[in-house]
């Protein structure tokens, strides 16, 4: 009886997700294997093919194959491993973090379509039920203490009830920690928050709250405008700024306009780092006094 539970279950759920054609469903020319690597790739910072073979189960001749076609569509690049120059690095282009946000917006829309009828209580009945199939079945082939992946580990999503109160406080209180910040930036966000926003997200890591970033108009109509990037200092290393900002930079394609910009302070370093290698450029700077301290204002821009 379990055996057959389980095959019928599967083949409903198939069905359901349309894996069997994924291309079609989500609109995009990229097969569910090409799809996992390129999620894969997205979300870790340099991946060696043996790596990619390891955590996807994938034959080493199609891997291959698949990133040999990448790289001719311009959408990664291989490279001598750093830890073993007989191994491959596998690093995302731009276009290839482009391609890689794309799918991860459409997957989350056809899911939250999926769900989106769903009364608050049979979601949680559903994903109760996934969290029992995950910690029943993984726990009969992996050891009890094997970390969860990355890419199950952290998920974005969209604005909730009580989501615009934490990322003021949570704002003030990372920043007032790590760098001396007056109570005046809270002001600032505050008001940011209170002035709208086109699209925000919400980062998740093992379901808390980790990290956000709002994308807001511009007074340029070909402009938007990243702000209040936060990734909660006990959730870095799990790549959620990068992943927050290529969603930003997504939205902002998707949208029509032609450039991105944004706002920072050279002391954030961190955060500096992520908006360049999502291709912001520095393109102005100037010192100034704000939030109690001597800072230095920096303007980047992203051309889309």
């Amino acid at each position: 009886m379990t055996v057959q539970e389980i095959r019928a279950f599967n083949r409903f759920y198939t069905n359901l997700i349309g894996a069997l054609d994924y291309s079609r469903h989500l609109h995009t020319p990229y097969t569910l294997t090409e799809a996992r690597v390129l999620y894969e790739l997205a979300h870790a910072d340099g991946l060696d093919a043996a790596d990619l073979r390891a955590a996807l189960s994938v034959d080493a001749g199609q891997l291959s194959r698949m990133l040999a076609a990448f790289e001719q569509r311009g959408l990664v690049t291989r490279t001598p491993s750093e830890r073993d120059a007989r191994r491959q690095r596998v690093d995302l282009t731009p276009d290839g973090r482009a391609a890689a946000g794309l799918l991860e917006e459409r997957s989350r829309d056809a899911v939250s379509s999926m769900v989106g009828g769903l009364a608050a209580r049979d979601r949680e009945r559903l994903t109760g039920a996934m969290r029992t199939v995950r910690e029943v079945l993984g726990g009969a082939s992996a050891p009890a203490s094997a970390p969860a992946p990355e890419a199950e580990r952290v998920r974005l999503r969209g604005l909730r009830p009580g989501d615009l109160g934490w990322v003021v406080q949570r704002n003030a209180e990372v920043y007032a920690e790590e760098f001396g910040w007056n109570a005046t930036y809270e002001t600032l966000v505050a008001r940011i928050v209170a002035d709208g926003h086109e699209r925000a997200w919400i980062a998740e890591l093992d379901g808390e709250r980790a990290g956000c970033v709002f994308c807001v108009r511009d007074d340029d109509p070909g402009t938007a405008r990243l702000r209040l990037l936060l990734v909660d200092p006990a959730a870095r290393g799990h790549g959620i700024g990068r992943a927050l900002v290529d969603a930003c930079v997504l939205f902002a394609r998707d949208t029509g306009r032609r450039e991105l910009v944004l706002w920072t302070n050279d002391v954030l370093t961190s955060a500096r780092r992520i908006y360049q290698a999502a291709g912001f450029e520095l393109v102005g700077q100037k010192p100034h006094h704000s939030f109690g301290k001597d800072l230095v204002g920096q303007d980047w821009r992203l051309v889309l």
